[in-house]
């Protein structure tokens, strides 16, 4: 399929084949559907998230699975224990009053003004091992429309078949307790997905220090790497590492076009300073930069070739490469991704501005740059002190 296919036995052999997928944007159309899954299931329910907010949204979809769990089906919930430590103890109880299996995934080291250690930053729902949504989405208001205010923008792959009986391993595994068996129906052809893409070749991808995964990052990696003709990359807080960086630099000396689609919002100032910083690396190689304009940019995705794609929780930084647990979907399917390469460049056309070189240095006096730097070495320290040790063990 590629000019270069890498050699590596990882880049085909762990792809399932019999699975319909459907790209979903957030907001109201990816609750809906949350909500609609959770209705429709009929044994387990696995809801493994960064942050459970206790507002609207929040509220909407714990009924929902309190109410599955009425029905006797078998509900577990792991959350982030520093990102939705704000959660009631009523909110909680109204889970374990009704059966609900609920855990916070705990830090290394932790105190009431101290944590330290790998977050948890997947999101992943999987309903009676056949339904699956793998996102960068968490349960929270900012991601849902809420009367007058637009969801911050982000995406999410719906899957039927093959890929959500693995990722059903996944969240046991990743839950830490012996569940019991559960009979499932085992469905190993394509299941009715409106709108959906049948016989999509899926990959599950994971970047966990502790597991020594980098699957993810080797993911972008491979990418780069064999990329013939165009990649589209949709990152907030778009800060990659010293390899990222080589690979971006060799693919564009190679003559393939490499379009970022970045925040122009962002709800993290200093990581916007930071990423500006980087622009002018980004000019110098040739790298067209795009900022998203109508709401705050969250979603991570990439495209490569039209030929295949990614999507889940991970951002191109070392936070995500080295230190947070992160879960991606690969789908390697031509049609499927020239379908998700046409949003993206609808994107493109209708929401961001791209940004030149020539207009960046108007609006970028010396102060700016002088703050876009500072705020990039800060966060680059940050992150080196917080990595260090974990880089030190590949």
């Amino acid at each position: 399929m590629f000019k270069r296919a890498p050699k590596r036995k990882t880049a085909a052999s762990s792809y399932s084949l019999h699975n319909t997928v459907k790209l979903v944007r957030g907001g109201q159309d990816y609750f809906d559907l949350l909500e609609t899954m959770i209705i429709a299931a009929k044994y387990s329910i696995h809801v493994q998230v960064y942050i459970f907010d206790e507002d609207e949204t929040g509220k909407r979809i714990a009924s929902a699975l309190t109410e599955a769990a009425v029905r006797g089906v078998k509900v577990y919930i792991l959350v982030d224990g520093y990102a939705s430590k704000n959660l009631s103890k009523d909110f909680i109880d109204n889970f374990l009053r009704v059966g609900i299996s609920f855990r916070r995934f705990e830090p290394i080291l932790k105190s009431k003004s101290f944590y330290f250690g790998r977050r948890l930053h997947h999101k992943v729902v999987v309903t009676d091992a056949i339904y699956c949504l793998v996102a960068g989405l968490n349960i929270s208001d900012r991601y849902n429309d809420i009367a007058e205010t637009k969801a911050w923008l982000d995406w999410a792959l719906y899957a039927g078949g093959d890929v959500a009986a693995t990722l059903a391993k996944v969240c046991i595994r990743r839950y830490k307790a012996m569940l019991p068996k559960m009979e499932v129906p085992i469905n190993p052809t394509p299941l009715k997905i409106s709108g959906g893409e049948k016989d999509c070749a899926v990959r599950v991808r994971i970047n966990d220090w502790v597991s020594r995964k980098r699957e993810i990052t080797n993911s972008y990696l491979e990418m780069l790497q064999t990329a013939t003709s165009h990649i589209i990359i949709m990152s907030p807080y778009f800060l990659p590492g010293e390899l990222i960086r080589r690979r971006i630099r060799e693919a564009v000396n190679r003559g393939v076009r490499i379009r970022v689609i970045q925040a122009g919002i962002s709800d993290i100032g200093m990581s916007k300073y930071a990423e500006r910083y980087l622009y002018r690396w980004l000019f110098k190689n040739k790298v067209e930069i795009f900022e998203y304009q109508k709401t705050v940019l969250h979603g991570k995705i990439a495209v490569c070739d039209g030929q295949w794609m990614t999507v889940g929780s991970y951002n191109l930084n070392n936070l995500s490469a080295y230190a947070s647990i992160e879960l991606n979907l690969d789908v390697n399917s031509p049609l499927f991704a020239k379908k998700v390469e046409r949003r993206l460049q609808e994107v493109i056309e209708t929401d961001c501005v791209q940004i030149t070189e020539e207009d960046y240095n108007k609006r970028t006096n010396v102060l700016v740059h002088v703050l876009q730097k500072i705020s990039y070495n800060l966060l680059r320290m940050a992150l080196f002190l917080f990595t260090f040790y974990f880089k030190q063990r590949e």
